[in-house]
């Protein structure tokens, strides 16, 4: 799988400028206290429990959960449906901002700021009890597009805004490796993944996306995240916010 833009000449859509709230528009999920990202593959044998407890963390209204498929695990004799290098250089690239170079599946990240193994449900549970997301995400449809508010907060430093698209379901029957023979149900598969441009904490962002070019190939969901970058690495996330079809 190749990651690509999202949207094309469609981006030119997109302003980041001072808050204007969204209008008659559909109101989407509460506002969540986590991201939650999970590295995972198909080839690794202690993934399954993780995909699974990913699934279960998606269900919660306050908690944005995503699969981000590496591809470190396909010389085992499988190649991942949906793996990709990019996922596993940003796997790598938290790990780098955390001054470690060891990277492992499955990994569960909160909030761009604590990494636990992802099949340790106690411990996965203890960091997201413990987490907060300090910026609201306004997310509402209106007709074809997305409007996206961000307030100001100066409080905060600046940070990146991401737009990615995932799909909330997809049945895999796995034929080689370690997980040979086992019909797997993967939720939340990351499926690209885009920078929209700066939030400045003292004028806020508003945007407003083409809904038919973000969900297409078989998406079915974007989540709206506000991320640091420290030395061009990943930091904390600031807020987050989705949209389901």
């Amino acid at each position: 799988m190749t990651l690509k833009p999202l949207f094309g000449a469609a981006l030119g859509l997109v302003t980041l400028a001072s808050l204007v709230h969204p209008a008659s528009a559909e109101s989407m999920r509460a506002r969540p206290k986590a991201v939650v990202e999970l590295f995972t593959s198909q080839g690794c044998a202690q993934c399954p429990p993780a995909d699974a407890l990913l699934t279960s963390l998606a269900e919660a209204d306050d908690v944005v959960a995503l699969a981000y498929h590496v591809d470190y695990w396909d010389y085992v004799g499988w190649e991942d449906t949906f793996g990709n290098e990019d996922f596993s250089d940003r796997q790598r690239a938290y790990a780098k901002s955390w001054g470690s170079s060891r990277i492992y599946t499955p990994q569960m990240v909160v909030n761009g700021a604590k990494g636990v193994v992802g099949s340790r449900r106690n411990e996965v549970h203890g960091a997201i009890d413990g987490a907060s997301l300090p910026l609201a995400v306004e997310i509402a449809r209106d007709g074809d597009m997305l409007k996206v508010a961000i307030p100001p907060d100066t409080g905060l430093d600046n940070a990146v805004v991401w737009m990615v698209t995932y799909l909330d379901r997809a049945d895999v029957t796995i034929e080689k490796g370690e997980n040979a023979g086992k019909a797997m149900v993967y939720t939340q598969v990351v499926t690209g993944r885009q920078a929209l441009g700066m939030w400045e904490s003292d004028s806020g962002a508003d945007l407003k996306l083409p809904l038919p070019e973000m969900l297409s190939a078989g998406s079915t969901g974007i989540a709206v995240i506000v991320q640091q970058e420290r030395n061009g690495l990943p930091g904390p996330i600031l807020g987050a916010a989705t949209y389901e079809r």
